[in-house]
C-alpha cells in the first residue's frame, strides 16, 4: 500500500518508543484509519497509538493520532466539532451513497442553479436525524457498517442526531458542488 506518511529518523533510536504527543497525518484514499495507524505506529516504533476519529478508506483528510501517554486525552477529543469538505455530484445515485458505488439512477441537473442550492444547504443547519449509510466506518455491534455492506450484508440503523453548524457553499462547477 503505498502512502504518504513520512517519518524522521531519531538520533537516538531507544527513545523512539517513548514518543508521546499527537501528530495530524493527512490520510490518504485508500488505506482505512487503522491501517494509516499502523503505519504510523510501526514506523515510529511506539507500542501504544491512537486515532481521534475515523475517516471512511475513500476518504482523505486530517488524521490525528495519539502516542503512548497521548492516548489517554482520545477520551476528551473524540466528541469535538469536525469540519469537512465534500464534492456532490447533482443528478447522480448510487447504491452505496457516495462516488465509490453502482450508478442506479442518473438524471438532469442543469435547473439547479447556486440559488437552490444555498436554500437547500439551509435546510441541513441544525440538528438533524440521519440513518448511517451502510457504506460508512460507523460501527454497529462492533463491526464497520463498510464491511457488512461489502458482504452484501445490509443491517437495520437507527437514527442519530447530527448537528450541523454551518454549511458553506464553495462552487458549482457543471454537476459538481463543493461544500464545506
Amino acid at each position: 500500500m503505498k502512502t504518504q506518511i513520512t517519518s524522521t529518523k531519531s538520533q537516538n533510536c531507544s527513545t523512539k518508543s517513548t514518543l508521546t504527543g499527537v501528530l495530524n497525518i493527512r490520510k490518504p484514499s485508500g488505506p482505512t484509519s487503522f491501517s494509516a495507524l499502523d503505519i504510523v505506529r510501526r514506523k515510529l516504533g511506539v507500542k501504544k497509538a491512537g486515532h481521534i476519529g475515523t475517516l471512511d478508506p475513500f476518504a482523505e483528510g486530517v488524521l490525528p493520532i495519539c502516542l503512548n501517554q497521548s492516548t489517554k486525552i482520545i477520551q476528551f477529543l473524540i466528541g469535538l466539532d469536525k469540519c469537512y469538505r465534500a464534492v456532490l455530484k447533482l443528478g447522480v445515485e448510487t447504491d452505496t451513497q457516495d462516488f465509490t458505488g453502482k450508478v442506479l439512477f442518473e438524471g438532469d441537473s442543469s435547473k439547479i442553479s447556486e440559488d437552490i442550492l444555498l436554500k437547500t444547504l439551509e435546510e441541513f443547519v441544525g440538528e438533524i436525524q440521519q440513518i448511517p449509510p451502510m457504506h460508512s466506518a460507523k460501527k454497529q455491534d462492533g463491526v464497520r457498517l463498510y464491511r457488512l455492506a461489502r458482504q452484501g450484508l445490509s443491517v437495520e440503523r437507527e437514527p442519530v442526531a447530527v448537528r450541523i453548524y454551518a454549511l458553506e457553499f464553495l462552487e458549482k462547477k457543471g454537476d459538481e458542488v463543493k461544500i464545506e
